[in-house]
């Protein structure tokens, strides 16, 4: 068999951070067939989404766990890392992963999207046990993170600091094509993900922001905006990198000492990384997602993730709570650090 467009890209790649991508790819291929195969029965609801669920968790922790480059390695669900017994000081890399986003009830039933996303960071100390504390490293230090969405076709998006790739599952095989090299995210857009449902409790800088947007041609930005929310994270993230526009999960005022939903770990600080390296920005309203330091492995987040211009420009609502920061002005003094080649 030729092989695929993947091993190509791989062959370029340092070879132990080589097998850690081949592991999660091959993982990703399977939860994709699995899923395939629970979405022929939706009569059994919840049940089907729980199990594939629980196959995608044993899918990663297979692959992981065989590899000799992974020290260790933890999922969303997981309260402590499970550091190998074999490899847990000299592997090279740690790994973070949610195996399987967006099943939420009904997923299945709706047809809606899934996904895969992961996070791999260096094993500082290499040589020693690695340790919870290993992986309480900021979102900057990764060397590589991605995701796969699950649907009529199964796609995997890529960064190892060296731009953004997308790959295409071929059917019927373990071989990923690439069908989009060096990856970018249009500077502006006119897409805005959010769940409307909570627009009363969210930050002042934000509802400025969705207000001049819902204002469309009349308002202040003088263009429409579409709103759009699939409650599948991947899924509109994926949408952002085609057409541009910004994802929001903002803090809100129901639970003014909860920082956001997100993890940062598992889900802000891989799908920053794939922003930025493909010419976007993530923030949190006042840092760099990048730049946060986790003090735990759950910790959550909100989470300003998008075109360039449209980040910055929340970012500048936030900046200045009286609202007469000048625009201009801020696009000069951007928090985000340009990627580089």
């Amino acid at each position: 068999m030729n092989p695929s467009d993947l091993e190509h890209w791989l062959a370029a790649r340092p070879p132990a951070l080589a097998e850690v991508i081949r592991q999660l790819a091959a993982a990703c291929a399977e939860i994709s067939r699995a899923a395939a195969r629970s979405g022929l029965d939706h009569a059994a609801g919840d049940g089907v989404v729980q199990g594939l669920a629980q196959r995608a968790e044993q899918c990663v922790a297979l692959a992981l766990g065989d590899c000799k480059q992974v020290a260790g390695f933890v999922t969303d669900d997981q309260r402590e890392p499970v550091i190998s017994p074999e490899h847990g000081s000299g592997g090279a890399y740690l790994v973070l992963a949610n195996p399987l986003e967006g099943e939420g009830a009904g997923a299945l039933a709706g047809d809606g999207p899934l996904g895969t996303l992961f996070s791999v960071l260096p094993h500082l100390f290499r040589g020693t046990p690695a340790s919870p504390a290993a992986f309480m490293q900021p979102g900057r230090r990764q060397v590589a993170a991605g995701y796969a969405i699950y649907g009529p076709r199964t796609v995997l998006v890529l960064s190892a600091r060296e731009g953004v790739q997308m790959f295409t599952l071929e059917p019927g095989s373990d071989r990923w094509l690439l069908t989009q090299d060096a990856l970018a995210v249009p500077a502006t857009g006119t897409a805005v993900a959010v769940d409307p449902a909570n627009q009363r409790f969210w930050e002042k800088p934000v509802q400025r922001y969705v207000a001049e947007c819902v204002a469309g041609q009349s308002g202040p930005r003088g263009r429409d905006f579409t709103m759009r929310w699939s409650e599948s994270l991947v899924a509109d993230v994926h949408g952002i990198f085609a057409r541009g526009g910004v994802l929001l999960d903002p803090r809100d005022n129901r639970e003014p000492y909860r920082p956001g939903r997100l993890r940062l770990m598992f889900e802000a600080a891989p799908l920053a990384l794939l922003m930025e390296q493909a010419g976007g920005a993530a923030a949190n309203g006042s840092a760099a997602l990048l730049d946060l330091v986790p003090d735990a492995l759950q910790q959550r987040v909100c989470v300003i993730l998008g075109s360039r211009e449209e980040v910055e420009r929340i970012v500048c609502y936030h900046a200045d709570p009286s609202q007469n920061v000048s625009w201009q002005l801020f696009k000069t003094r951007s928090l985000f650090i340009q990627p580089q080649a």
